[in-house]
């Protein structure tokens, strides 16, 4: 019984020892499918599904998927420089101490700066709420060979929006379909869309707010706000699952990604990254000089 629990966690059941084991395809198993019903009550937060069994085995795995990685992205900014429009952009999105923070610090930490352009949408400004909820997020799109991060997104006006009852609901039904038209868009003109919910249980989110009142050093990233914020935790599961169902489409599907255990949401986002980096393959562009006269110049004295 343990074996086939070991099994089961690693995403494995069924397969014994004699059987080659096939790679698994995280995207496919953390995916949302089109038009599938979401219920976050069924996923569990604290699970580790196709991961590596522990933290010390996550820690390592994640840190052999750094040189492809970086190889991948200095690819895809190269490519850009002949004319290649592609790019990718990281929505994450998740419940306060999902671990947005940390997954900019150890996961697109390893990427080379310059090749990035990350936003961490706050508040929107007067000037933002001039506008349609959708303009400071265009603003701030990667452009063609970068990787973009969103840390929130255009999904908190589906989102605190609705829970907050900030528009009335049927402005809200228009969104979900403005966000579809937009991030189909996007996907025609280059851009993948890695679209990340970080789901957290509601024992672990007490856990995390409960270590940041206990160090000093944290209480700059407490606020007693959050606690309000923890009471309406069943609204804002609806509402995240109702986002997830409308708009996890071919174009730009959701994962849940679960994220009690930090080092696991790491490896699955890393995870993530890669196969769609792999996925859009992008290549060296071929010189437009003559290397070998150019080699000659130099070695003449030039």
């Amino acid at each position: 019984m343990a074996e086939d629990d070991a099994k089961k966690r690693r995403g494995k059941a069924g397969s014994t020892a004699d059987e080659p084991q096939q790679p698994v395809v995280l995207g496919e198993l953390l995916r949302v499918p089109p038009g599938a019903r979401v219920d976050l009550s069924r996923h569990d937060p604290s699970a580790t599904p196709a991961g590596p069994p522990d933290k010390p085995a996550g820690l390592t795995a994640t840190a052999r998927m750094v040189p492809r990685l970086a190889d991948l992205q200095e690819r895809l900014y190269a490519a850009a420089t002949a004319g290649d429009r592609r790019r990718l952009l990281l929505v994450l999105q998740g419940m306060d101490t999902s671990g947005k923070g940390g997954t900019l610090k150890h996961v697109v930490g390893v990427f080379n700066p310059a090749g990035c352009r990350i936003k961490a949408f706050k508040a929107p400004t007067q000037e933002e709420l001039g506008q349609t909820f959708l303009w400071r997020v265009e603003r701030a799109l990667p452009h063609p060979g970068e990787i973009g991060i969103f840390d929130r997104s255009h999904y908190e006006d589906v989102l605190i929006a609705r829970v907050r009852e900030l528009v009335p609901r049927e402005r809200l039904v228009r969104r979900y379909q403005e966000i579809n038209h937009f991030e189909s868009t996007l996907a025609e003109d280059g851009v993948t869309l890695v679209k990340v919910f970080l789901h957290i249980g509601f024992e672990e989110q007490r856990r995390r707010l409960l270590a940041r009142i206990d160090n000093p050093d944290k209480h700059w990233k407490f606020d007693p706000a959050d606690i309000e914020e923890r009471r309406l935790w069943p609204a804002y599961q609806e509402a995240y699952e109702i986002a997830l169902e409308r708009c996890s489409t071919q174009a730009a599907p959701w994962f849940v990604v679960p994220s009690d255990h930090k080092w696991y949401r790491n490896w699955a986002v890393s995870r993530l990254l890669l196969e769609h980096l792999e996925a859009m393959d992008p290549r060296f562009p071929p010189g437009g000089f003559d290397a070998a006269q150019c080699r000659e110049w130099l070695l003449g004295g030039a």
